[in-house]
């Protein structure tokens, strides 16, 4: 497995074989196996070991990238080669900055979590086999048809470069998808961790299994505004889609809801938003794709928009323009993607604040206080309608239920939806404490569940 010392052995490697002005690479790779099953039965168990070495090339103002799969020495020479070859025909970028140095990136965070775990990382073929056997018993207990997966990776990503920056993590990640199949019904659940024993996989299971003999013979429920409880899954999938639109490079091209809005209360003022990549529940590297150390940032403070994320050369460019002084401190805070790039910046660590503990709501509770709604297990193919509104245009799926006076009644069919994301924000009536949620249309973050009133459902599926 790749560590920071042979990283830099690399690094050394490839300044000798290159006449360039500056060098990056970026190294990633490790071990990822799936198991994946349907129809009550594993049918499908892969695994592979890889490397890719990114190489970056800085010449006369101009930069370009080639990768390679391998680290021998004529692969490294060649994708080298490659590189510079394709940063000789660039046009010159005026706005480029010379790769990052030590001493002018922020300091990394004092108490950086480890995401590597040894039960994860050694965790077999036959483990993940008696895992879904699991998952199955539960599901012909249940008279039901289960599909679904069971990965685990091993993982690291190292970024060196010639000014001395080198910066490298390791991870673990399990993941469990399960979708339980009734004859008009279905249920579905999925989490994933750093650390595989925080995974139940019969909990998931028979949750998801409830979901589906719960929402037999969905009945049909008119289109229309309805109270909704959107458990985690759904909120991530939804508010997901608003989070590229707080890099500072989609505010300067004007392609973000946050134009002329940043420094205003935009959402209900019960909506704290950070950007934390060390929060215990996140994951990922914590540092950019320029090697800088992740900052943690305010996004949004009682509903109002404090602040946007920088890669180095957009806060650069932000301090130069007409929004100085308009989107609070600008700065780089180590949230650019690797160079070049069209997207410029984004948050990637998503960590809502929950109401006080006296205050925070289960999903039951949200139930139990609702004189009629609908409860939404999760969203799917969820596309944007509307950009400065973010209108989005989705339906619900796997576990769609009917809520009155305070009970579930009953599956309903399920909606498709158009409703607008800063609209739902003002409308979150009540919360539960922030967990790790994973969706399928948005990366996972840390999201509580939401009870949101005035959602607009538009129509009604055929399932």
């Amino acid at each position: 497995m790749m560590t920071p010392e042979k990283a830099q052995e690399l690094l050394d490697k490839a300044k000798k074989l290159s006449s360039a002005e500056d060098i990056e690479l970026i190294i990633g790779g490790g071990r990822n196996a799936l198991t994946r099953f349907a129809n009550n039965t594993i049918h499908q168990n892969v695994a592979e070991e890889g490397l890719v070495i990114s190489v970056r090339t800085v010449i006369d103002g101009k930069t370009a990238r080639a990768t390679t799969n391998k680290s021998d020495d004529d692969s490294l020479r060649r994708a080298i080669e490659a590189a510079e070859e394709l940063t000789r025909v660039q046009e010159r970028d005026a706005d480029l900055l010379p790769m990052a140095a030590p001493s002018e990136l922020p300091g990394p965070h004092d108490n950086a979590p480890s995401r590597h775990f040894a039960a994860t990382a050694t965790i077999t073929p036959e483990d993940r086999a008696a895992g879904v056997g699991k998952i199955v018993d539960v599901a012909k207990t249940h008279g039901l048809v289960t599909a679904g997966i069971f990965s685990t990776s091993d993982t690291f990503e190292a970024l060196v470069n010639s000014r001395g920056v080198n910066a490298f993590h390791a991870e673990t990640k399990a993941e469990i998808s399960i979708t339980m199949l009734a004859e008009d019904s279905s249920g579905w659940q999925k989490a994933n961790s750093p650390n595989v024993i925080h995974l139940d996989p019969v909990h998931l299971a028979e949750v998801a299994a409830r979901k589906a003999r719960e929402s037999a013979k969905p009945a049909e429920l008119a289109p229309g505004k309805y109270t909704v409880i959107l458990e985690p899954a759904a909120a991530l999938d939804l508010v997901g889609f608003m989070f590229y639109d707080f890099g500072g490079q989609a505010v300067l091209d004007e392609r973000s809801f946050l134009s002329n809005r940043i420094g205003t209360r935009l959402f209900g003022e019960n909506i704290t938003i950070e950007e934390n990549a060390y929060h215990p529940l996140q994951s990922g590297a914590q540092f950019d794709g320029e090697g800088v150390p992740r900052q943690r940032v305010t996004l949004v403070e009682n509903g109002v928009v404090k602040n946007l994320v920088y890669a180095r050369g957009t806060a650069a460019k932000m301090r130069a323009s007409e929004h100085e002084g308009k989107v609070g401190d600008v700065k780089a805070t180590g949230h650019g993607f690797a160079l070049p790039n069209d997207m410029g910046d984004a948050p990637m660590n998503i960590v809502f604040s929950g109401p006080p503990n006296s205050e925070a709501k289960t999903v039951e509770q949200m139930i139990a206080s609702t004189e009629r709604g609908v409860l939404v297990t999760r969203c799917w193919y969820i596309r944007e309608v509307e950009p400065y509104e973010k209108i989005l245009t989705g339906m619900t799926r796997d576990g769609t239920f009917l809520v009155e006076d305070g009970k579930i009644k009953g599956g309903i069919r399920n909606f498709r939806f158009n409703q607008g994301l800063v609209h739902l924000l003002n409308n979150v009536e009540q919360m539960g404490t922030p967990v790790r949620a994973s969706g399928e249309e948005a990366f996972d973050m840390v999201v509580p569940a939401m009870k949101v009133r005035d959602f607009n459902f538009t129509e009604v599926t055929k399932f």
